[in-house]
């Protein structure tokens, strides 16, 4: 199902986050208001606060708390990429000039522990101690994965392990909030809220491996970036580290350099490596291992037309190319 179809559901409470969201969003301090008008205008999937929705409706919440709660999510995220584009040093998101490419590193830093800060204020607003601690856990976690991630920047011998454990913190982990925080709110079974959490969390991780596939599989156009950031940046990604054991052995020591150096000069030699290997269709296919597995933790949740669309997000997520 198309992504326009599964947010139609809860559209007008996606309307209501996104109006909240800039109402809340509103400063006397002019450089704040263009950076979050830039920001929002430059669009973006929605998918952790649709996600939100979903799970709060699915599980019978109706009301103005989760649609606060997914735009609270939305600037969480929002932060984060504007710290990951400075440590980054990207200058597309989403087909965009990124806001370090506009008003600099110091603006974008700046700007993000804003958001941060904002967010926190709409959660700590709903007086309710456990969403705190769940979103607290979560940024905490969250920037561990930030930092494990620059640790192992140009190391050709990060191992898979090591590479899932960055994942799930960095990526799947607000994933796994979005689903949660749908489920607290709402009169379900603790059954339940455990098995939205696993559905998010397993949904997050399909989704940063589809992404990481997609860094060596897709037009710049297509997916609104630079084409192999990812080896620019010098991150192992796991198509890079299953070519990396699949390889020969002059086309391991290729890699292995061209990740030391963080070098994209023979990009379309290391594309071609990639795709011999078999590397995207190995990725691609732990996606869809982690995807059945977050379906399958929906069978706790009664059926309806937004359980049905949550399983239908879920293939998307694999399907998607961009």
């Amino acid at each position: 199902m198309p992504l326009d179809s599964i947010r139609s559901l809860v559209q007008a409470d996606l309307n209501a986050a996104n109006h909240f969201l800039c109402s809340e969003l509103k400063s006397d301090i002019p450089l704040i208001n263009q950076l979050m008008e830039y920001i929002l205008s430059c669009g973006g999937k929605r998918i952790r606060p649709l996600l939100v929705l979903l799970t709060a409706r699915a599980l019978k919440q109706e009301g103005q708390e989760p649609i606060n709660l997914a735009a609270a999510i939305e600037l969480i995220h929002t932060a984060t990429l504007l710290h990951d584009d400075v440590v980054d040093h990207a200058t597309l998101r989403r087909g965009q000039k990124t806001a370090n490419t506009l008003w600099g590193n110091q603006a974008s830093v700046l700007v993000g522990d804003f958001l941060y800060s904002r967010a926190f204020q709409l959660i700590v607003r709903l007086q309710h101690p456990q969403l705190l601690n769940i979103f607290a856990d979560a940024t905490h976690l969250i920037a561990e994965g930030e930092v494990m991630q620059l640790a192992n920047c140009h190391n050709p011998d990060t191992t898979e392990s090591v590479y899932f454990d960055v994942i799930q913190r960095k990526t799947a982990k607000l994933f796994e909030v979005a689903s949660h925080i749908g489920a607290t709110v709402s009169a379900c079974s603790p059954t339940q809220v455990t098995a939205m959490q696993t559905y998010g969390m397993k949904l997050g991780i399909a989704y940063q491996l589809i992404d990481d596939a997609l860094d060596y599989s897709a037009l710049t156009a297509e997916i609104g970036k630079n084409i192999g950031n990812d080896l620019a940046e010098g991150k192992p990604t796991l198509p890079l580290i299953y070519a990396l054991r699949q390889g020969s052995p002059s086309e391991i020591s290729f890699l292995r350099n061209a990740i030391k150096k963080g070098s994209c000069e023979r990009l379309d030699d290391i594309m071609t490596i990639i795709q011999s290997t078999g590397a995207i269709e190995y990725t691609t296919a732990a996606a869809k291992q982690h995807v059945q597995e977050a379906n399958k933790a929906l069978t706790f949740i009664p059926e309806s037309l937004y359980r049905n669309a949550l399983q239908d997000l879920a293939i998307f997520v694999v399907e998607r190319n961009h």
